[in-house]
């Protein structure tokens, strides 16, 4: 009897393990992150002998970077049989393009990471009042326009949406809470802010987090498994989760077959079947992994800075809204080239009341405000304008070539020269406001020399009394009908126009009219700090371009 049954187990075994027909290879390519437990898993696989058509499947991992794996299959030139990328949106914004019409369909998610605000363990009890853990606060928190809010004592770092998928889905998880309050335009200014706080990686922001720089407490954001590994690694520098009161959005681990041999399509069924199984479950949630529906293994406890609880999971995006916010990002943190005409016209000497400046001391310090929005690598240039400002019948001169901000000339910074040139600029007494000359020959200037990979702007700062040019020169209509005519929505240059003075409101309509014939706005700023927000609904209208009205 015990012969007859060790022949009948042999049997039944030899039936379900037959490698009688050799190895058959499943080449398996996995995010960095999630290769570890992976292999682990693939290990035990292997060593359980599974066949298809006679042949024992061997799996091998290997890791790859989702964005580079994501290239290749994008070129036809994947080499992987089975791919498990770190999310969906990744494949979303891949079947935006034209080769992801070939992309074949996601087949289910073997694991789960929520996208988290992170701090150094030992940094976050001093956040305070000074950041709720939400999107909302981090907006706040990055505004580049909020100077009195919590970016004094708060710095915001995060992952670049392009790069990277945990970056993208705290992009898109904080877009919908901008949209939901009526916060996009803090939205904009947080994002400007962000593109010069990036992080290449989930592994360096971490670690910044945990070194001193500055009076500012570092706040990242990134996944929760991130904050696992970093913490195994590195137990003398945690950090913790801080979990976003307003839901969040998680990595999903997708898995993707890309074989088509038959042979290799029965083995990576076979495996996905054991990536499904309790035991391989329990393996990714000890790598610091949830599973598909939340649920968390040991290592994510509240004594080592985690909520075994998943958390309240926001609305995933659909494709078409993961397309538009690449694009969104694209846009906003495309480089800048800007050209600003200042008035230095007679009346700009007059006091503004109630603030003990006159008109030219507040619109330079305005355009001192404003331009200190723009990074080291944007393209600046500075004229000034009055009436016969740089010899007879020439209303305006070139103070400061157009040209990168962090650039050397004459051995001195041009952001230095700009900063030098605003503070010490008098308005002319005897100047009248050759404004409508100025803007054709700066608006020519600009289309002549536009740049294609930079949003091209002329801006306008004056106190708004317009065009006074008593020797004639180029009337209001002409000046439209010169702009609408120039104005090429394929190549823009587009007009921001801030007024301050008590003449401005009743200027609004001409001025409008002619922001608005090269896709440009007019503001009136009643305040000089208000500025930083003019600017940032400037920036808001490179989303549009080059259909903002209409």
């Amino acid at each position: 009897m015990a012969v007859l049954l060790g022949v009948a187990a042999f049997v039944i075994f030899n039936r379900d393990h037959d490698c009688s027909g050799g190895k058959l290879a499943l080449r398996v390519v996995a995010t960095p992150e999630i290769e570890p437990p992976l292999s682990k898993i693939a290990a035990s696989y292997n060593k359980a002998m599974h066949s298809v058509d006679g042949r024992c499947v061997e799996v091998a991992v290997a890791k790859e970077a989702s964005a580079k794996t994501a290239a290749a299959v994008a070129a036809g030139k994947a080499k992987a049989d089975f791919w498990v990328a770190d999310s969906s949106l990744l494949m979303e914004s891949m079947r935006a393009t034209p080769a992801g019409e070939a992309l074949p369909q996601v087949e289910g998610s073997i694991a789960t990471s929520p996208i988290v605000l992170a701090a150094a363990k030992s940094a976050a009890s001093k956040l305070g009042g000074a950041l709720q853990p939400s999107w909302a606060s981090m907006i706040s928190a990055a505004n580049v326009a909020n100077v009195d809010g919590p970016g004094r004592k708060v710095r915001v770092l995060a992952l670049d949406p392009q790069k990277n998928s945990a970056g993208l889905a705290a992009l898109l998880a904080a877009a919908g809470i901008a949209k939901e309050s009526g916060k996009d335009k803090e939205l904009v200014g947080a994002l400007k802010e962000l593109a010069d706080q990036l992080a290449t990686d989930s592994t360096a922001l971490l670690a910044s987090l945990t070194v001193k720089s500055g009076s500012r407490v570092p706040v990242g954001v990134t996944t929760e498994q991130a904050i696992y590994a970093h913490n195994a690694a590195k137990p003398k520098a945690p950090v913790v989760a801080l979990y976003p009161k307003e839901g969040t959005l998680s990595l999903d681990y997708p898995v993707t077959i890309l074989t088509k041999d038959a042979g290799a399509l029965k083995a990576a069924a076979d495996f996905k079947q054991a990536l499904a199984t309790e035991s391989a479950k329990k393996t990714l949630r000890d790598a610091g992994f949830r599973s598909e529906d939340g649920k968390a293994g040991s290592v994510l406890s509240k004594a080592k800075g985690f909520d075994p609880e998943a958390p309240t999971a926001l609305d995933p995006p659909d494709s078409a809204t993961v397309t538009r916010m690449v694009q969104t990002w694209s846009r906003l943190n495309l480089g800048s080239r800007l050209l600003a005409l200042l008035d230095v016209s007679g009346t700009m000497a007059l006091p503004v009341p109630g603030t003990g400046m006159t008109r030219m001391q507040a619109i330079n310090k305005i355009a001192t405000e404003g331009l200190a929005l723009f990074p080291p690598d944007s393209d600046i240039g500075l004229w000034a304008y009055s009436t016969h400002l740089d010899g007879q019948g020439k209303d305006y001169k070139e103070l400061i070539h157009v040209g990168p901000l962090a650039e050397t000339v004459n051995g001195t910074l041009r952001k230095d020269q700009m900063v030098r040139t605003l503070a010490t600029l008098q308005a002319k007494p005897t100047g009248d406001t050759g404004l409508n000359d100025t803007v054709k020959a700066a608006y020519t200037e600009l289309t002549k020399t536009y740049k294609a990979d930079k949003i091209n702007t002329l801006l306008i700062l004056t106190d708004g009394a317009g065009n006074d040019d008593p020797d004639g020169g180029v009337t209001d209509s002409q000046l439209l009908q010169f702009l609408k005519k120039t104005y090429n929505p394929k190549k823009p240059v587009s007009i921001l126009l801030i007024a301050f003075g008590p003449e401005a409101r009743a200027g609004k309509r001409q001025m409008d009219a002619l922001a608005k014939a090269a896709g440009g706005e007019a503001y009136i700023a009643d305040d000089i700090l208000q500025v930083r927000d003019f600017f940032l609904r400037g920036m808001e209208r490179r989303l549009c371009m080059p259909n903002c009205d209409g």
